[in-house]
């Protein structure tokens, strides 16, 4: 686990699993093989919360695992104003959807990341509420 494994700030574990080279393999099943790894192997334990950062723009049966397992109860969706940003989001909202009554998860809301395109922040809450959802937070973007 130590060899992929690294601790960071405030003891905050990080694990990269990578991806499949192009045109060949899957990455939804990258997904499923790390997660099983991680569990295998202690990764879990005597953590309070998971992230995972993962594709959104295919939402394949590997990157709903962690929703179809019951890994996962509550689901933010961390996204852009930008169209192909809030296309992925709406996927992973059906996604989730499609588990929701078997597996007791839910969609907690989304934190739109700016990216200063045309009423972003407009568009992010206009598609929080056609989810049915809210927009937890509106991160703005700031230049240094």
């Amino acid at each position: 686990l130590e060899d992929v494994m690294k601790v960071g700030y405030k003891d905050i574990r990080c694990v990269e699993s990578g991806g499949p080279e192009p045109g060949v393999g899957c990455a939804g099943r990258g997904v499923i093989t790390s997660i099983n790894f991680l569990e295998e192997n202690g990764a879990y334990d005597g953590v309070d919360y998971v992230s995972y950062d993962v594709l959104g723009d295919v939402v394949c049966g590997g990157f709903a695992m962690p929703i179809r397992e019951n890994k996962a109860q509550e689901i933010y969706i961390v996204m852009s104003g930008e169209m192909m940003a809030m296309y992925a989001a709406n996927n992973i909202s059906k996604g989730i959807l499609k588990y929701a009554n078997s597996g007791g998860v839910r969609l907690g809301g989304l934190v739109c990341n700016e990216r200063q395109t045309d009423k972003e922040l407009e568009l992010a809450d206009s598609l929080a509420k056609m989810l049915g959802s809210r927009l937890i937070h509106f991160v703005p973007r700031e230049h240094q």
